[in-house]
């Protein structure tokens, strides 16, 4: 039931007692293979993951070197749509580039 202010002269509601939650992130992830191409990984990163040259080059070297590298992080919806844009954008190419998620 609201209050009334009487400094105001309106009706005060409480504050919500309830918090929204930030839903979970995830991070996606490039693995690296033999076959798909430097710079068709440079290419989906910037075209899907909107990364600028500079680091898409240096995650890129980083899925070339370690054998893995975080493409981008957002909410599972997110993440889901664009794996599934990676995916098929490389079978389109004939690249068999592996895209998965984590939690973060």
């Amino acid at each position: 039931m609201p209050n009334f202010d009487h400094q105001l002269g309106t009706d005060v509601l409480p504050e919500s007692q309830q918090k929204l939650q930030k839903p979970p992130l995830y991070k996606v992830l490039l693995h690296n293979d033999n076959y798909t191409t430097m710079e068709f990984v440079v290419l989906i990163l910037m075209e899907i993951f909107h990364h600028s040259e500079n680091d898409a080059i240096r995650i890129m070297l980083q899925v070339h070197n370690l054998g893995l590298g975080v493409a981008g992080v957002y909410t599972f919806e997110i993440a889901e749509t664009k794996i599934a844009k990676v995916s098929a954008l490389a079978q389109e190419h004939e690249y068999p580039l592996l895209c998965t998620l984590e939690e973060e």
